[in-house]
């Protein structure tokens, strides 16, 4: 008998949100994760706003706040304002962030507004630092052996957005035949951004990304953005591997580090040398002398090193294919780094649950 195509919405639901998503969702094991490191950021978190007891509107919660941005990356979801439209309708992002299934849904202008308190108390560095720790407990971190590469990230900016910096524009917009550079143009929708080019790709208005990945599991160890020139990349290194050489306090412990030929540079390896951190640099000998020591690229660790540098390319391709970093849609290298630190937090939240999954499997 064919059924009929009515429509009877009851007036009272007996049902949780948990109810409505399934046991086994990929969601389920990263949102314990998230939580269990916004409650150690509790501290953090509640001196962001002032004291219950001088009153005041109570403000949204930065836990949701936080869960929701994490969200927008986990299903690429292109702007605030799509994350609330969808997050209206969809059972699972309520879920996720904490919005009852009758809970108004915020305005996008929200994220805006709280993104530069985020920045300010560097909750969304503190987010990271935490879930970084919780794959320390699970051993999933050698702390030792490290990969760094880095990226190009497109500014949320055009070409047509670059002045002359001395005001003396008189072309009309039209840049046919003419020379730019950062000395002499900027870009008045996006001031942090510069033009920047590597290998045979054009010059664009760019930001550059820099990650020190652990070898041992791929998870990534810190990230950083700096503005987009042909030093970043070894600056920014030293310090990421240098934070890593102090974190683990003792000098003695050989710390690696690899990385590729763009890194072979003299400078760079004597200070890697001089922070006691053995360089697994690829040696670049294309018409000219390594600066890695051959006793050092014969080493079975070289060789190791090597091998596991490719894991570093997954965060960064995960990164620009779901994460949406390629391009990013805020502008200024503060939440540039905000973002680009939480599409890496989000990378390795995904990845500690493949692990944790696997880990099951074969126990």
């Amino acid at each position: 008998m064919r059924g009929a195509d009515t429509f009877t919405e009851s007036l009272f639901t007996m049902r949780h949100l948990d109810d409505f998503v399934p046991e086994s969702h990929p969601l389920r094991p990263i949102r314990v994760m998230v939580n269990a490191a916004l409650l150690k950021m509790d501290a953090l978190l509640s001196g962001m706003y002032e004291a219950d007891i001088k009153g005041g509107r109570p403000s949204i919660a930065p836990e949701k706040l936080l869960r929701a941005m994490l969200l927008q990356i986990f299903y690429s979801i292109r702007s605030e304002r799509q994350l609330m439209e969808q997050t209206q309708y969809n059972l699972l992002y309520r879920w996720f962030i904490g919005l009852a299934m009758d809970d108004a849904v915020w305005v996008p202008t929200v994220f805006t507004k709280n993104r530069e308190r985020l920045i300010e108390h560097d909750a969304v560095i503190e987010l990271f630092n935490q879930v970084l720790e919780m794959a320390n407990e699970k051993n999933l971190l050698s702390g030792e052996h490290f990969s760094v590469v880095d990226t190009l990230i497109q500014a949320w900016a055009g070409q047509q957005s670059l002045v002359r910096k001395d005001g003396s524009d008189d072309d009309g917009g039209n840049f046919k035949g003419q020379t730019r550079s950062n000395d002499t143009h900027e870009s008045t929708t996006d001031t942090d951004a510069r033009l920047y080019r590597k290998g045979k790709t054009a010059s664009e208005l760019r930001y550059m990304g820099h990650t020190l990945t652990d070898n041992r599991h791929g998870l990534i160890a810190n990230a950083v953005v700096t503005t987009a020139n042909g030093h970043a990349e070894r600056e920014a290194a030293k310090a990421m591997v240098g934070d890593a050489r102090q974190a683990k306090g003792d000098p003695a412990i050989e710390i690696t580090l690899g990385a590729d030929k763009g890194y072979d540079a003299k400078e760079f390896i004597d200070a890697l040398q001089e922070m006691k951190v053995t360089p697994h640099v690829a040696q670049n000998t294309a018409g000219r002398r390594s600066a890695v020591p051959d006793e050092i690229a014969a080493t079975v660790g070289y060789t190791i090193s090597q091998q596991k540098r490719k894991l570093i390319e997954q965060g960064f391709g995960w990164a620009k294919t779901v994460g949406n970093i390629r391009q990013v849609m805020v502008r200024g290298i503060e939440r540039v780094n905000q973002m680009f630190v939480l599409t890496m937090a989000a990378y390795n939240l995904t990845r500690m649950r493949t692990l944790g999954q696997i880990r099951l499997q074969t126990v």
